[in-house]
């Protein structure tokens, strides 16, 4: 069997393998403490060109009903309008329009949509190693990242601390732990 030591990515078409895959998120709470979440149902495709970055491209589609947090009423509160309004928005879409090398990876811009609203983001990517699986499935992974302002996309509900502050910080964390497998 081939290992990660002596595999590469190859140019081609990828999916995502969600079940070994995670797209979450991390915001500060009462100004003290981190929560962390993610989605829990998530599909996506890329395209890798590994001669010429510039031309990989990579969607992925995240099922906003699928939001998990560790607490249900926190995740149901989540769900709502003053949120995500998953009911009205059921998805939030990345696109990328591009793609650049850089010394440990690649820099992604793209088009997030959140709540209707679309914006450009940036993510920077770092291959996390290859493996052709028990199935001769040769399997690329990635870790990513990037920092959004929620309100920029709608998702202004917020509460004031009496101590100053607010309940749920603007500032938002993307993180990405990505296993893809390149199509037959």
């Amino acid at each position: 069997m081939t290992t990660a030591t002596n595999t590469q990515v190859t140019t081609g078409d990828y999916t995502i393998d969600a079940t070994h895959s995670r797209v979450g998120f991390v915001a500060r709470h009462a100004m003290v403490t981190k929560v962390r979440g993610h989605f829990a149902d998530f599909s996506g495709t890329a395209h890798i060109d590994v001669e010429d970055p510039s031309k990989s491209s990579a969607q992925v589609t995240l099922a906003v009903q699928s939001i998990e947090t560790g607490n249900a009423q926190r995740d149901e509160h989540l769900r709502t309008n003053d949120f995500f309004d998953a009911p009205t928005f059921p998805e939030i879409t990345f696109v990328s329009t591009k793609v650049e090398p850089t010394s440990d990876g690649v820099r992604m811009t793209g088009d997030l949509t959140i709540k209707g609203t679309t914006k450009p983001v940036v993510i920077d990517w770092e291959p996390t190693g290859t493996a052709v699986d028990p199935y001769n499935n040769l399997r690329a992974g990635f870790e990513g990242k990037a920092v959004i302002n929620r309100s920029d996309f709608g998702v202004t509900w917020n509460a004031a601390l009496e101590a100053g502050g607010v309940l749920v910080s603007e500032k938002i964390t993307l993180e990405f732990d990505i296993s893809a497998i390149k199509n037959a």
